[in-house]
């Protein structure tokens, strides 16, 4: 028999805890839209108005103290920081904005037209990837050239517009939310089980709430891009610039929705949001975001892949028909993660390499640690390796490739800067026989791909693009089933076919979202 009587003082505790844990917790619901209103009651853009309606008391509560969590008191500030341009070390004829620490304001233009900004945020190797590939499409001749336009924009500059290149308090507050990420990916990736799905469900439930926090954070950018000339167009490869640019008043706006998954927080209430493919269209429309709102581009790809799909496509498939060595390239992402699976597969085909049958593309990019691990990897399979550390070496190494075979059955490439690291793999994509890698935005290159373990589960999305598209297999979780897809690319015809559906796709414009961009941003501004 239980006592009552001794538990008497206990139950009653607990009673009142949770009875004042009710009380607080019903408090806190009757303040939140009060506090909510005053978090946006300076917004130059209606969130609410985008999404359908103000959020429930639960959603502003969660939407003001998560604010709070980012960026604590903070006012935001709407003067933009004095900006400068240079001519880009990396690519030829691009300007790249820095603050100018003098204080003079204004940037200067050799162009009567205001310049193209494309705005990205370094915040892993995608944004930066996919906004290189735009500036690519807006270099060179244009009128009545590759993007179709009658007006004579030839002289319009592009700038590359980094937040993280403004050194200020802002961009520190980028980096600070960027580290978190970035943490969160490597543990979900190297942990896995319930860690990795509880990554995976977080990286996939971008609701109305998580657009209201980005939107809001971005209110405290605005100073990041309002030094700018408001007449530019701006394409933005990240959400949150979109945000910024759209907050700070720039009218012809346009924003790269990334993955193949639609949420909330990766488009942009006041300007264009352009998308990869169909169905992530279908889902946005469905969602409320307006239909003037949104538009199929098709994938952010550089300009010298889609340029050279013919050639390409050919070189792969007689190196098939010839027996010669199949080429991968395995990448690492911005984040780092992917480490073990990675590892555990470059020892998985260790045996094909020694046979001649493979070769590998290895990109540790700029993190020390996947360096360490495929050099342990390597040498713990006694596979012999060259290795790349510089642009002037990659490129030379394309260049080779392109009619010889690399002196070793595995060449390593790692880096000590960021532009190279992200850069290699475009550059290599063209002289490789597959790409392997996550289903993240290289889901989408025109290049065979084997589509190896997600980090997060919008990934997954990505991969079904590839797939039913015939220019990438779905997703492969375990490295035994990685190394069959291997055996089926050495033995069967599945390159030829991938190869013909990229060709296909290539004839109907699939590729061309980058190219698709630039020609509706000046189209736009030529109407404005």
């Amino acid at each position: 028999m239980i006592d009552v009587q001794t538990w008497a003082p206990a139950l009653t505790i607990l009673a009142s805890i949770v009875t004042a844990t009710y009380v607080a917790w019903r408090l806190v619901l009757l303040l939140a839209p009060g506090l909510y209103r005053g978090m946006i009651k300076n917004n130059t853009i209606s969130v609410d108005d985008f999404v359908g309606g103000p959020p429930s008391p639960t959603s502003a509560f969660k939407s003001w103290f998560l604010n709070r969590l980012n960026v604590g008191t903070r006012v935001a500030k709407k003067e933009g920081y004095p900006l400068k341009t240079e001519d880009s070390d990396k690519v030829a004829g691009l300007k790249v904005t820095s603050r100018n620490e003098t204080g003079k304001e204004g940037v200067a233009t050799t162009s009567s037209n205001p310049p193209v900004v494309v705005g990205t945020i370094r915040m892993g190797f995608g944004h930066h990837r996919i906004a290189y590939a735009a500036t690519s499409w807006g270099l060179g001749e244009k009128k009545g050239g590759f993007l179709g336009l009658g007006g004579d924009d030839k002289d319009r500059e592009t700038f590359f517009h980094d937040f993280l290149n403004i050194e200020s308090e802002e961009a520190q507050l980028i980096k600070d939310m960027d580290k978190m990420y970035s943490k969160g990916s490597r543990l979900a990736s190297e942990l896995g089980g319930t860690v990795e799905k509880f990554w995976g469900s977080l990286t996939k439930s971008g609701d109305e709430d998580s657009l209201r926090m980005t939107y809001q954070f971005a209110e405290h950018m605005v100073p990041l891009i309002n030094g700018l000339d408001k007449n530019s167009p701006i394409i933005a490869s990240h959400s949150m610039v979109a945000c910024a640019a759209v907050a700070a008043g720039f009218k012809n706006v346009i924003n790269l929705v990334i993955d193949n998954h639609a949420q909330w927080f990766v488009v942009v209430p006041g300007c264009l949001n352009l998308v990869q493919g169909p169905s992530n269209y279908h889902s946005l429309l469905k969602m409320g975001v307006p239909e003037d709102q949104v538009q199929i581009a098709g994938h952010w790809i550089p300009r010298d892949l889609v340029e050279g799909i013919p050639d390409a496509s050919a070189r792969r498939t007689a190196r098939r028909k010839a027996g010669k060595p199949l080429r991968i390239i395995i990448p690492v992402g911005g984040a780092g993660a992917q480490r073990k699976f990675i590892v555990n597969l470059v020892g998985a085909l260790s045996g094909l390499v020694k046979e001649g049958k493979v070769q590998l593309f290895l990109n540790a990019a700029d993190h020390e640690h996947m360096k360490e691990a495929f050099i342990g990897a390597l040498e713990s399979n006694d596979m012999d390796y060259d290795k790349v550390v510089d642009m002037k070496g990659v490129q030379s190494f394309r260049e080779k490739m392109l009619t010889e075979e690399p002196k070793k059955n595995v060449t390593l490439f790692t880096y000590d800067d960021y532009f190279t690291a992200v850069a290699t793999t475009d550059i290599l994509c063209n002289v490789a026989d597959v790409l392997c890698c996550k289903p993240s935005e290289l889901a989408f290159y025109p290049i065979p791909k084997l589509m190896i373990r997600r980090v997060g589960d919008h990934e997954a999305y990505s991969a079904m693009r590839a797939s039913e598209l015939g220019d990438g297999t779905l997703e492969v979780r375990e490295v035994p089933e990685a190394v069959r897809y291997v055996e089926l690319f050495l033995t069967t015809k599945l390159i030829e076919t991938m190869n013909n559906s990229i060709e296909a796709n290539n004839k109907i414009g699939i590729y061309d979202g980058c190219k698709n961009a630039m020609r509706i941003a000046l189209a736009r501004s030529e109407k404005m």
